[in-house]
């Protein structure tokens, strides 16, 4: 007697009988399954995407150090060097700053999709305290490199990617990629949040090959250097110079991963494909279940327009409640990764990446699309009086 007095009262819970939680709600063994596999394919979704674009991301934050300045080498001629810092002085429309006559040598960080090749920039004293301040650092653990010393500065986000400390080797004679004919060795880690690897020149002088001076071009803020950039790049084409402006970076990586969008745009239609038409198939049975109910109720006086438009606010309900579900699990399995994966390694993650929640909502649009088709169809060809015959026979 509790029970049916309990199903009786629990409509009203809702306002009225054809509020469409009512059935959701007292079916939730049909309707969860369809909540679920709904929530399962945004997180899908979202993770691909997010993870996709953290490649990229993590590209531009690797490199970023080059928003504020221009590197230029003279292609190894050290002839070079001194007529391309006087074309620059000469005749770039843009103020400079200051320009830093330098060396570099190679080494490798770590990413998703394995190593990266990075540079470690080899500066005097003077030139190093200026890139530290341009680069705001706002502290050193440790202390910088000696003059002609085998020692090394290193960022925060390095030393988290690639595990190492203060006393740690950086470059040395048995590596192949960080070579150096002596160990280099880490003496000071730079609170910042740009990536870099820097050294004495002197030291670099003295034993790396070949002999050849290069130089970075450095404005007085990002505007003004990204129009020196654009400047450069247009100057000097053709010429005995190489340069490595951050306009190119974001260039070339974007090309880099737009036939891999376009591989991701063609798996997740599919898939979306595949859920949708899982879900209109599930709808239909669920909606065949019922024609009972829908018989007995048109019979009663409701009108067939009343009972379409509460299934179809049913199939919204579905498909509304499977993606919010499913975004707020996405975010939380996202959050996850950050902190256990990406975070200690210097990754970069946004757990809120619009871009890969946008490429979710297709998700319930098609789904409800695919629904609605099948409410529609299912009640274009529904006739109640049959029905009621059929059960009372």
């Amino acid at each position: 007697m509790l029970r049916r007095n309990h199903a009786i009262l629990k409509p009203r819970m809702f306002g009225s009988p054809l509020n469409p939680l009512v059935y959701l709600v007292r079916n939730a063994a049909k309707s969860v399954p369809m909540v679920g596999v709904i929530a399962l394919a945004v997180m899908l979704i979202a993770w691909i995407v997010a993870l996709m674009n953290s490649i990229p991301d993590s590209v531009k934050a690797v490199y970023s150090y080059s928003k504020y300045s221009l590197g230029v080498t003279p292609r190894g001629d050290p002839a070079m060097t001194p007529k391309l810092i006087e074309t620059f002085r000469n005749e770039c429309p843009v103020p400079i700053e200051r320009i830093i006559v330098c060396r570099g040598s190679s080494a490798v960080v770590r990413s998703i999709v394995g190593e990266w090749p990075f540079v470690v920039l080899a500066f005097n004293p003077d030139d190093l305290d200026y890139f530290l301040d341009k680069h705001f650092v706002t502290g050193i653990e440790g202390r910088k490199p000696e003059v002609g010393g085998p020692e090394a500065l290193v960022s925060e986000p390095v030393a988290r990617n690639l595990g190492l400390k203060i006393g740690d080797v950086l470059l040395g004679p048995d590596k192949s990629d960080d070579y150096s004919p002596q160990e280099v060795r880490i003496v000071g880690i730079a609170q910042t949040t740009e990536w870099m690897m820097l050294t004495d020149l002197e030291y670099h002088k003295a034993n790396h090959f070949p002999p050849i001076d290069v130089f970075l071009v450095l404005a007085k803020d990002r505007a003004a250097q990204a129009e020196l950039d654009d400047w450069a790049l247009e100057r000097f084409k053709g010429d005995r110079a190489k340069l490595f402006a951050y306009r190119e970076l974001e260039e070339s990586t974007n090309e880099m991963f737009a036939t891999l969008y376009q591989i991701l745009n063609v798996v997740i239609v599919t898939l979306v494909a595949v859920i949708a038409l899982m879900i209109g198939m599930l709808m239909n049975i669920y909606q065949s279940q019922r024609l009972v109910e829908f018989g007995l109720l048109q019979c009663i006086g409701y009108a067939r327009k009343v009972l379409l438009k509460r299934s179809l606010k049913e199939a919204l309900w579905v498909t509304v409640a499977g993606w919010a579900s499913g975004v707020l699990i996405a975010h939380a399995m996202l959050r996850i990764a950050y902190a256990v994966l990406m975070e200690p390694r210097a990754w970069s993650l946004n757990t809120m990446d619009p871009k890969a929640f946008a490429y979710t909502l297709v998700v319930p649009i098609a789904i409800f699309a695919v629904g609605s088709f099948t409410v529609l169809n299912r009640f274009r060809r529904f006739d109640p009086v049959s029905i009621v015959e059929r059960r009372l026979v």
